[in-house]
């Protein structure tokens, strides 16, 4: 309908582009599925929220469709999964190290509760008996229960659960062709990774210090 009489009705649209110099992070959560962070230069949509938000979750959305059988192939889904999702605004780069080790953080404490709560389910308790058994227990004491009841030592628990998932662009060096002389030549990329590693600590962010550049 562009230049029709109708077009007054676009003057009902909020203006609703986020503020500038903001790391841009878009939550999507369904069972706790998470996060994307677009640097604090983009112009990705005009920085408009509702195009980033609603464009990212049904984007989302379907790649989990698609992509079920993968990794479930011997179950069907129930229902259709939908998920709901919200805009954060950081303005600095330091704020997003923190926000990413908090989820960090976070998905250790569930991962940690999960283990001795499907122990104690699986040794013979109720479901109700495991949740009254772990109310207020600390991080040690939940390591205590792994290791004395059940033989388990959770720091040896694979990365995947203890630490999450996570997904970011890498400098990878590659071999592109081989010159003349059979000599490799080679060429840094940005790769995406998936890798299950500490990101609370220094050590990944010294290593990895282009992925937080300001500009």
């Amino acid at each position: 309908m562009a230049n029709s009489k109708y077009e007054y009705v676009k003057k009902f649209e909020a203006d609703d582009r986020l503020p500038p110099c903001n790391w841009i992070v878009v939550r999507i959560d369904g069972c706790h599925f998470h996060r994307f962070v677009l640097k604090e230069t983009t112009q990705f949509y005009q920085r408009r929220a509702s195009k980033i938000l609603s464009l990212s979750v049904s984007y989302f959305t379907s790649l989990y469709v698609m992509k079920w059988k993968e990794f479930f192939p011997n179950k069907e889904l129930k229902a259709p999964p939908s998920f709901d999702g919200r805009v954060i605004c950081y303005p600095r780069g330091k704020i997003i190290q923190d926000y990413l080790a908090w989820r960090q953080v976070d998905c250790h404490i569930n991962n940690q509760y999960n283990t001795c709560f499907w122990n104690l389910v699986n040794s013979g308790k109720t479901e109700r008996e495991a949740q009254e058994f772990l109310k207020g227990t600390q991080s040690k004491d939940k390591n205590e229960l792994l290791f004395q009841q059940f033989g388990i030592n959770y720091n040896e628990l694979p990365a995947m659960f203890r630490k999450g998932s996570c997904v970011y662009r890498d400098k990878v060096e590659e071999t592109v062709k081989q010159d003349k002389g059979g000599n490799s030549i080679k060429r840094t990329r940005n790769k995406v990774v998936l890798a299950h590693i500490d990101i609370v600590g220094p050590k990944f962010w010294s290593e990895h210090q282009y992925i937080l550049e300001e500009e």
